[in-house]
């Protein structure tokens, strides 16, 4: 026997199982709240039962919790989070839209905002993933920091290396994966690409804007730009060439008699090149 009505309940057809799926979070919300977690809007944070939360832990509304995720004490998980089968420790910080599939995140990270951790991913204590960053099968050394817009594939990063902007690892040839290393103390430039297979060594500095192809030794500096060459006075040739056509075309346009007279400088187009 039950004093519970909503125990007996006949679940037949969608409309009913969604008003007990609903009731069932309620009841996951409620026990969550009773064990020192701070949930900010109940009804709009969706948990599992088979989640683990930690004391002190603030979630935001619209955050998902899925699986057999656990996630440490005095945690901040922020709006329209996903977590499914991830593993969270003490005090880390998840920004708003982030998704962390079978991901490990250590203690004192901090995560996003829209940061996508693929499985296999892993950030040791106190690294940092930023905004538009995906990882897939990559391991982040401690307080090493992959800040903006960049994709890490098959990657193994020591402790304290700086990832540049819009810097990928390109681990796929078409037939087979291959694997990153970069070693502890590295600082890699923006835009840089690492064709796996590849190893920076530790202390080592990889400038902007380079294509790696071949390991760098430690404390080496790696660098494959193009030489810049500067052509004095081609802008103003550009414009100039621009210019002329623009009066050009509206001239012939009207059936101005003199639009014969404004047809653009064929040398000084050859020329500007």
């Amino acid at each position: 026997m039950t004093n519970d009505s909503l125990e007996t309940t006949g679940i037949n057809t969608r409309e009913h199982l969604a008003v007990a799926e609903k009731e069932m979070r309620r009841r996951i919300c409620r026990r969550l709240m009773l064990a020192g977690v701070t949930l900010l809007d109940p009804d709009r944070v969706i948990v599992d039962d088979g989640v683990e939360v930690g004391r002190d832990t603030c979630l935001y509304p619209g955050v998902m919790l899925e699986g057999r995720t656990v996630i440490g004490d005095n945690c901040i998980i922020h709006s329209n989070s996903r977590l499914n089968n991830s593993l969270v420790g003490n005090n880390v910080l998840i920004q708003d839209s982030c998704v962390l599939l079978e991901a490990t995140v250590e203690e004192g990270a901090v995560i996003g905002p829209f940061a996508h951790l693929r499985p296999g991913s892993l950030i040791h204590r106190k690294g940092k993933i930023g905004n538009f960053v995906e990882l897939k099968r990559t391991e982040v050394g401690e307080g090493s920091k992959v800040n903006h817009l960049s994709y890490l594939g098959d990657t193994i990063i020591g402790r304290n290396v700086n990832i540049g902007a819009g810097t990928i690892t390109c681990n796929y040839d078409g037939f087979r994966k291959a694997q990153t290393r970069i070693e502890d103390n590295v600082f890699i430039g923006s835009d840089v690409q690492l064709i796996a297979p590849v190893t920076i060594g530790e202390g080592a500095l990889i400038a902007a804007g380079t294509t790696v192809t071949k390991n760098v030794p430690p404390n080496a500096l790696g660098i494959s730009r193009v030489a810049q060459i500067n052509k004095e006075g081609t802008a103003a040739k550009r414009r100039e060439i621009l210019a002329s056509s623009v009066a050009y075309e509206k001239a012939k346009q009207h059936g101005d008699s003199e639009w014969s007279s404004l047809r653009p400088n064929a040398q000084l187009k050859k020329d500007s090149v």
